[in-house]
This record gives structure tokens, sequence and C-alpha cells, in this order.
């Protein structure tokens, strides 16, 4: 019951100076908001990142090719390399785990309707592209090896978009300019969730055959293979594989191969580290709250002499006084803290909402910056709880 009353006691002289309260419950809250609101939305980021590796896979392997080397006309610099289309088709044979290999272009072209820029990136491409990185249509067909080096073009969700913006009913058998050349549309493909492991995003791009990319332009190589493999194998021992085979025909090239799995371990530790870092500016800001916790309740301390000294000539011991102003900062803190998680999460959650993200609850920053917040109250009440109690009651009772 004692220590029921002390929160009681508590309670009563928060009320009592309700601004100065407020301002010390302001502390704690923005401390705790931040914490959570900080430490909750880096995890739901990692896991927006890490659902769209899983809707494109796991098993899959990505690779770079390039040969640098010295020109002779230039002081310095990289000249680049490339696969022939049927060496990279027929880089399957590297690995019998390899399923498909999916090479494809990049290019870099102006692409236009009725005179208007559309926003657009070009790749050349394989039928086996919409296979391994899952590229759904919404109507028409997809590139095939069939196509040779015909004028055949698949847009991206936002591409169609941004032709309906422009007036475009019937998107299927209209043409866009790439470069100096026209292209039919013949396919459309549906929203492609982005993710950070295929080097562009098919929502925004343009793909034609991969044959007739090549001769668009001399730059344009084939330089970036995907692969589908089997689930659950050595993938260090299909990259020593696919670097030996592309070896045999570039000499001196540099062969980056990349996995989901490797992202995923890259982007966990990253996450790791955020946290810390958000964490850390979160209680920076406890920190500060709790300073203030501490000047209040010195404050409170200065104003309350009177009673502390009347408590101590009835019989109050120094624990009770120390008790009964530990109580009221742990009171403040409390409050804050609950508030603070509170609002950390509704914060959150409009942050999910604002990028499109899965929302998820998270217990842990929740309860760490409450407890924390907690902590903050008891560590930084203590001082002038335990001022309280030694002050000498006569002259307590005398200075009034």
């Amino acid at each position: 019951m004692r220590i029921m009353d002390n929160f009681r006691g508590a309670l009563f002289n928060i009320l009592a100076a309700k601004l100065r309260s407020f301002l010390a419950v302001l502390g704690i809250l923005i401390g705790t908001a931040s914490v959570v609101a900080l430490v909750m939305s880096g995890q739901l980021a990692t896991q927006h990142a890490l659902e769209q590796f899983k809707a494109l896979g796991t098993n899959l392997l990505a690779v770079n090719v390039y040969q640098q080397h010295q020109d002779k006309n230039q002081s310095s610099g990289v000249k680049l390399s490339s696969l022939t289309l049927q060496e990279a088709i027929d880089s399957v044979q590297a690995d019998k785990r390899i399923q498909v290999a999916a090479p494809y272009t990049m290019l870099y072209a102006p692409v236009y309707y009725n005179d208007k820029n559309l926003n657009a990136s070009v790749i050349g491409a394989t039928d086996a592209l919409q296979a391994v990185i899952k590229i759904s249509l919404k109507s028409g067909r997809f590139i095939s090896l069939l196509d040779n080096t015909q004028y055949y073009a698949v847009i991206g969700n936002q591409i169609a978009q941004q032709l309906q913006a422009m007036g475009m009913k019937k998107i299927l058998g209209q043409q866009v300019v790439v470069g100096n050349n026209i292209f039919t549309i013949i396919g459309i493909a549906d929203a492609w969730p982005e993710n950070n492991f295929f080097e562009d995003n098919i929502n925004n791009s343009i793909i034609i055959p991969i044959k007739t990319s090549l001769t668009l332009s001399r730059y344009s190589q084939i330089q970036n293979i995907v692969y589908r493999i089997d689930q659950n194998v050595d993938v260090d021992a299909i990259k020593t594989h696919l670097n030996q085979y592309i070896n045999r025909y570039i000499s001196e090239g540099q062969v980056f191969v990349r996995s989901p799995e490797q992202i995923i371990r890259s982007m966990n530790k990253q996450q790791s580290t955020f946290t810390i870092l958000l964490g850390v500016i979160g209680g920076i800001s406890l920190l500060v709250g709790g300073i203030g916790v501490m000047n209040i309740m010195l404050v409170s301390v200065v104003e309350r002499r009177r009673e502390i000294g009347i408590r101590r000539a009835v019989g109050a011991r120094q624990a009770n006084i120390r008790n009964l102003f530990l109580a009221e900062s742990i009171t403040l803190s409390l409050l804050g803290g609950i508030l603070g998680v509170l609002i950390g999460i509704l914060a959150s959650m409009i942050i999910a909402k604002f990028f499109h993200w899965h929302f998820t609850f998270f217990a842990a920053p929740a309860v760490i910056g409450f407890a924390v917040s907690v902590f903050v109250g008891v560590f930084f009440g203590y001082y002038p709880a335990y001022r309280a109690s030694k002050l000498d009651p006569i002259l307590l009772l005398r200075s009034e």
C-alpha cells in the first residue's frame, strides 16, 4: 500500500503543476517516439526489401562481365568486352545445377511517342528473361528469339501509364521511337516488384529482342546474364564454374557474380548497423529528456521544502521522502514512455503507408523504447529524490 500511496501522491503533484509536468513528459515522449519510430521504420524497410527478394525467388544468380586493359590511345581507361549471344546462352552448361540462362543488354537511347519523350530504359532480352525474373503480361506476348532482329517491343507497366496519359487508348500495335528506329508494341507487362537484384526496373523499361539491340549501337554488348538455379545448392561452387566458363571466352575478363542470399546477408548486416545508429540517435533524445526530468524534479524539491520539512517532523524517514520523489519521476517517465511508444508506432504506420510498405508490428523496438524511458526516469530522478531525503527538516521549517 505504501508504494501505491507514493504513486497516488506523485500523480497528485504532477496534476498540480500541469505545465511543468507536461514539459517533463514531452522530453521523454519525444525521445521514446524517436527510438521506436526510427528503429521500427528501419526494420520495416528491410522487411520490404526481403519480401521483394522472396517474390522474385532466392535461387538466382546475376553475372556482370567486363574486361579491363590499357587502351593505346588513352592514358587510362576501361574497355568493355562481352560474350556472343550463343556463348551466353550456352553458359547454362557451366554447371548442371543451372536451370536457365537469360542474357540481356542495356541501352541508353531516347524513347519518344508523338515527339514526346518517355522516361524509359531499353533492355534487349530473350524469352528466358520472362521466366527467370518472373515478368507477367497484362496483354500481348513477350519477346522471343524467333523475333530475330524485328522491331518489336514489350513495355513496362509505368510506360503504359505514360502512354495512356498522352491519349493512347489501344496500346497493342501502336508504335514508339527508340533512338532513330520505330518499334511496334506487342506486349504490356504487369506491375513488377522492383528490387535490388535485377539492375533495371521492368516497370519503367522497354524490352526489345536482344538481336535487335545488338544492331542498334556499337556499344551494345552482352555483359549481363541472369540465371535461375536449383534450390538449396552450393552457390559458391556454381560461381566458380561460371567464372571458369566465361574466362574461356574473355581473356583477362573480370566476372562479378551476385546472388540474392549474398545481398540479403549484406542488407541484414546493414540493417543491424542502421538500427544501432538510429538507437543511438534516439538515445540522445532520451538523454535530453532525462535531463529535463532531473531539472523539473530539482525545481520541485526547492518548491516543496516546507512539505518535506513537515513530513520529516511528523515521522517520515529519509527513505519515505526519497521514494516519494522517485515515484514522481518514474510516473513522469511512464507517461512519457507510454505516449512515446504509441506515437512512435503511429509514425511507423504513416511512414509505411507513405512508402507503400506492408506494416508489421515489431515488439522489440516498443519494449526497448519503453524500458529505456523508465530507466531514464529512475536514473535521472534518483539524484533529486536523494537530495530531497538528505535535507535537514529543522532548517527547512526555519527557512519558511
